[in-house]
């Protein structure tokens, strides 16, 4: 095994855990922390993901040694990295929490989440070109649109790392904490999320992503009907009415 899961008040941390090999991620990493994430995504008490490293590593890139001797062949025939994607198909939220480095395929899989908690001392970067390829699991488009073109030819053109006070100014992280702080922080996001209506979570999450897929016209038009099909719900009902009680709204996920 080599994630920890964990599921507490709504909330499910994962933990990837190979202390050994940095976290580096390996197809193994991969089908383990996707399925996971799939068995949860389906359960209605689960409102938000954590996922974080250990070791005060994130994770230091994908593994070398299970692809250095591959062939075009084989990386073509087993579409290599493409299991990745499972994690954006994911609809429940999705938090990375990242203790240190995240460089690589590390900094790719905490750009597929929702948004990124760093530590102060977090490092992130996409050095592919030092050891002669470029990011595979979606890295150049990733970091190009949180920050931007010119930062992201940057990064990936000269393989230099960026710490967690330049990436939070360039839109690639959205909370930096202390070292010591970053899992309560974290699990109190993600504890938040949770509380709420799941259905209203969900669809909230798909129109922000929606933003980037479609025209503004079409994802307003999109948002406005979500926003109305959330009438059909029990939950739309309970909070409206709390509201206007001034009390807590007692959500149920229908």
């Amino acid at each position: 095994m080599f994630i920890n899961t964990e599921f507490e008040r709504g909330v499910v941390t994962i933990t990837i855990n190979r202390p050994e090999k940095r976290n580096a991620l390996n197809n193994a990493v991969m089908r383990e922390l996707t399925s996971a994430l799939a068995h949860f995504d389906e359960k209605p008490e689960v409102g938000c993901f954590v996922i974080t490293g250990s070791n005060q590593i994130f994770a230091a890139g994908a593994d070398i040694s299970e692809m250095a001797d591959m062939t075009y062949q084989e990386m073509a025939a087993t579409d290599y990295f493409a299991g990745w994607e499972a994690v954006g198909r994911v609809r429940t939220p999705i938090i990375a929490a990242v203790p240190g480095y995240a460089l690589g395929g590390g900094c790719e899989l905490a750009m597929m989440c929702d948004t990124i908690f760093a530590t102060e001392s977090a490092l992130f970067g996409q050095p592919e070109l030092t050891i002669g390829v470029i990011p595979g699991m979606g890295g150049s488009q990733r970091l190009t649109k949180l920050v931007g073109k010119s930062k992201a030819i940057d990064m990936i053109l000269t393989g230099r790392m960026m710490d967690s006070t330049e990436a939070e100014r360039a839109g690639l992280v959205s909370r930096v904490v202390p070292d010591h702080q970053l899992m309560d922080e974290a699990m109190h996001a993600a504890r938040t999320i949770a509380s709420y209506s799941k259905p209203a979570v969900v669809l909230a999450k798909e129109c922000v992503l929606n933003a980037e897929r479609f025209t503004i016209e079409d994802s307003v038009r999109s948002e406005r009907r979500m926003f109305h099909g959330l009438f059909a719900t029990e939950d739309q009902k309970e909070g409206m009415h709390a509201f206007i009680e001034k009390r807590a709204p007692q959500f149920t996920g229908h």
